[in-house]
């Protein structure tokens, strides 16, 4: 057993944003299923948004905020995220972070994307992300306190009377089950889009922390709410790679197959509408033309400006045979984003005594029923810095025995094509019944066979021993199913969640909250 003062079950930004802080007062464990930079927060292009710019505001960003979300949005989360916008960023510049600079090199240059009415998205260079994993990796890496196990996966969360005790993980090297003990636990494992057949995230985002939290207790809250990236690199080759909406906000156009700007039949914005509104814009011209692919076009742009703003997505374009300053970019919509999650208060806390949830694990309304581009990384810095304190406040001591992991009435399993069917089938499933668009046929259909899916895991859960590849599918099959009903239980279309059964918004719209107390879902 591995006694620590914090668990950390996630290294993405929010796990270490939440790690560095707690560090200065306890000993604290971070556990990456895969190598610490394999996260999310790695593979982030675009940047993050805050208030900085001079004609810029507070009330502007949650303007925006508010209506990208489709007016459910948990407004105090807004205005505490917006409120803590700059602090996020100069505590990001203190870990080390390097932002693109204007040309003077005095002021950080801020891009715009889709819903924002403002030039404030600070930004390094079209690989924010990566910029900001390795500044907090290399920072966690020097601290004492902090100790990172990598290619660790949690299995399930420990808790007594409703209250966070640990958690059983699976170190995938020695293939063992590990007890933790802490006195606090925080979920930041990130999203659930590998549910989806395509996405632009990481193979690691299979939705374990929701899935935790759901076996643990847990209230969960819009999960039907996933959103689809507009652009992603159609290319047989090509595995997930995003196209930044950063072009889009430096003057791309979005293109038909007769070269014509699609985007004006849609929305008044045009290219920067909400992201929503442009996967489901580029979801109905494929339909309606046959066509498995539009594109993206900044090559009207100057050269020398594509290369400056976007060096990666032009080396990674070329590598398939793209120049994007001379060609238009294929593009496809993809599964980015679970808007939805363990649902939270301010400061992370969940309705299990210390048990917290972070970054885009969590849901604490901030999104609503779409996210606005940016607000992601944003919301990593600004809500672990809001858990840390509130752990920091509440902390107590936790002098419980726990009981070590019982394998003893399981069996290796012979073979694993049981793991792998299923996988692929509930990816499949989800993108075709449960996808940009839905109807209730779909939905009910979805149900039924992801049900029969989740009934071969559980059974399998039962009686052979873990690997890896297992508690992954095990967490994705139960996410799959909860997203399922959840979007059956939203009678309206809204956000990201559209269906052609109910076309109409409701007047007076609310976050979904779903408990298992009321769905009977292992």
């Amino acid at each position: 057993m591995i006694d620590t003062e914090v668990l950390i079950i996630g290294g993405g930004a929010a796990g270490l944003t939440a790690a560095i802080e707690l560090s200065q007062n306890y000993k604290v464990s971070v556990i990456s299923k895969e190598t610490i930079v394999d996260s999310s927060t790695w593979y982030a292009q675009g940047g993050i948004a805050a208030v900085m710019g001079e004609k810029d505001t507070v009330e502007e960003h949650v303007a925006d905020t508010l209506e990208v979300g489709d007016g459910i949005c948990n407004e105090d989360a807004v205005a505490h995220c917006v409120k803590n916008s700059k602090s996020a960023i100069d505590w990001l510049i203190e870990m080390g972070v390097n932002f693109t600079m204007t040309q003077d090199g005095e002021k950080l240059h801020l891009t715009q994307e889709g819903g924002h009415s403002n030039r404030r998205v600070a930004h390094s260079k079209d690989t924010t992300g990566k910029e900001v994993s390795n500044s907090l990796i290399a920072r966690a890496r020097k601290i004492k306190n902090i100790k990172i196990y990598e290619n660790h996966l949690a299995v399930d969360l420990i808790t007594s009377n409703s209250s966070s005790l640990g958690a059983y993980v699976f170190d995938k090297k020695k293939e063992e089950v590990i007890t933790f003990k802490s006195n606090a636990t925080i979920l930041a494992s990130g999203g659930a889009s590998k549910v989806y057949l395509y996405t632009s995230n990481p193979d690691g985002t299979s939705g374990d922390g929701m899935a935790l939290a759901w076996r643990a207790g847990c209230e969960l809250s819009n999960m039907e709410f996933n959103q689809f990236h507009p652009t992603c690199l159609y290319h047989p080759e090509a595995k997930s790679f995003l196209i930044s909406e950063a072009l889009r906000g430096e003057g791309a156009y979005l293109l038909n197959h007769e070269n014509e700007r699609f985007m004006k039949k849609y929305h008044k914005k045009n290219e920067l509408a909400p992201r929503d509104v442009v996967a489901r814009s580029i979801d109905e011209e494929m339909k309606k033309t046959g066509k498995d692919f539009m594109f993206l076009d900044i090559s009207h742009k100057p050269k020398k400006m594509v290369l400056k703003s976007f060096p990666a997505i032009h080396k990674k374009c070329l590598s398939y045979g793209f120049d994007i300053t001379k060609d238009k970019i294929p593009i496809v919509p993809a599964a980015h984003y679970t808007c939805g999650g363990v649902k939270t208060g301010l400061s992370g806390e969940t309705n299990i005594k210390n048990l917290y949830a972070i970054g885009e694990t969590a849901c604490t309304g901030l999104h609503g029923a779409n996210r606005m581009a940016s607000n992601s990384l944003l919301e990593c810095v600004v809500f672990a810095k809001s858990a840390a304190l509130h752990i920091e406040k509440n902390f107590n001591v936790n002098k419980k025995k726990l009981k070590d992991w019982d394998s003893s009435k399981v069996i290796r399993s012979g073979e694993n094509v049981l793991i792998s069917h299923n996988w692929d089938e509930t990816r499949r499933l989800m993108w075709d019944y449960v996808g940009v668009v839905r109807s209730n046929d779909r939905l009910l259909k979805a149900k039924e066979k992801i049900k029969i899916i989740q009934n071969e895991v559980e059974s399998f859960y039962k009686n052979f021993e873990l690997n890896s590849d297992f508690i992954e599918l095990r967490n994705l099959v139960l996410v799959a199913r909860l997203i399922i009903e959840s979007a059956i239980l939203r009678k309206e279309s809204r956000g990201l969640h559209y269906n052609i059964d109910f076309p109409n918004k409701i007047r007076r719209g609310s976050s979904s909250v779903i408990s298992k107390k009321e769905l009977k879902v292992a």
